[in-house]
């Protein structure tokens, strides 16, 4: 097999994950402008928009003068392939979770489209050319990008190829699922734009501050059981997260257990029932901000199969994160995990 086929062979996803990730990534666009119900008296993590006085939704791009790429640069990307960048004028992200890197960097000036999941407010203005995991080819390349940059879940898979057949450098990088993925993304993305001094200025910055987080939440002799929902009342979609959800390292690093987790749930996410949550038992529920207006807030959240009957639901106990923050992994996460800490215990660090 030549590294051609091996690459493309990497590239083809288990259908059944693709199409649960396509669905999630649709839910969360359809959404992203807003949201019906009252929050219900929910706590709200970063950059939501239901309590006073949290942060507002931007990132904090490295201080100093933007970064001069030092090109051309030539990367390994995630499917196999050696790609060369040679100019970073016209860089188009495919996820959220990419631009805010770039933007962080101090290179948000050369990107000219966003995916929907890009909701930060100095990427707000400009074109959506995809939609999470389903991307137009036609309207990236219509961009006339430099430089395109995407994840190993990004497709369709010809949509992608489309892209590269065109001659635009295009880096893969592999979802990031845990905090130990920050730092290789952040120097991947880097290296990419040739600016491997400011990844590693950020790399640096993120984890210090990552670190400063954690080593504030209080010990506990108990730790709290917290249940990662995925819910979106507007389509029917109720889900709980598994293994590998993405949300257990930030359940950990704030000294929670991860309740679908530990109740044997393997997967990324299985469809709530009542047998399942109440196998979980979670203290606290973690779902994302818009997912909760979509069902109406705490008031609606107990009306899902299962929910009521749990201890958090008893105590009516629910952590909130905006959605185009909580599974970036990337330079806001000690913002994610510092609100997540404060709902869970009440004395995060700030």
């Amino acid at each position: 097999m030549d590294q051609r086929q091996s690459a493309d062979r990497h590239l083809r996803r288990p259908r059944a994950l693709c199409g649960l990730l396509a669905v999630l990534a649709l839910l969360l666009g359809l959404t992203a402008c807003g949201g019906s119900g009252d929050s219900g008296g929910a706590t709200s993590g970063a950059g939501s928009r239901h309590g006073a006085g949290q942060p507002a939704d931007r990132v904090e791009p490295l201080t100093g003068a933007p970064p001069a790429p030092r090109l051309p640069a030539t990367v390994r990307s995630a499917d196999g392939r050696d790609v060369t960048v040679r100019s970073t004028d016209r860089v188009v992200p495919l996820t959220g979770a990419l631009s805010e890197i770039v933007f962080t960097l101090g290179l948000g000036d050369k990107v000219v489209a966003r995916d929907i999941t890009a909701t930060f407010e100095q990427a707000r203005k400009l074109p959506v050319v995809t939609r999470g995991h389903d991307v137009s080819a036609e309207s990236v390349l219509s961009l006339k990008p430099t430089l395109v940059l995407a994840e190993s879940l990004t497709g369709p898979d010809e949509a992608i190829a489309q892209i590269r057949d065109a001659g635009i450098p295009l880096v893969v990088l592999d979802p990031a699922k845990k905090l130990s993925d920050v730092g290789p993304r952040i120097d991947t993305v880097a290296a990419a734009l040739g600016v491997t001094r400011a990844g590693d200025r950020l790399r640096q910055r993120t984890e210090q501050r990552v670190e400063k987080v954690r080593q504030a939440i209080p010990g506990r002799e108990k730790r709290p059981r917290v249940a990662f929902l995925y819910v979106r009342g507007s389509a029917s979609v109720y889900l709980l997260g598994g293994a590998d959800s993405g949300a257990g390292s930030l359940l950990e690093a704030v000294g929670a257990i991860d309740a679908g987790k530990e109740s044997g749930l393997t997967k990324d996410f299985t469809p709530i029932t009542s047998e399942a949550l109440v196998k979980a038992e979670p203290d606290a529920i973690l779902v994302m901000a818009k997912g909760l207006d979509s069902v109406g807030g705490i008031d609606g959240l107990l009306k899902v199969p299962g929910v009521a009957e749990t201890p958090a639901g008893l105590d009516r106990r629910v952590v909130t994160v905006e959605d185009g923050v909580l599974l970036n992994y990337g330079p806001r996460t000690d913002e994610v995990l510092r609100s997540i800490a404060d709902q869970l215990h009440g004395t995060g660090d700030r």
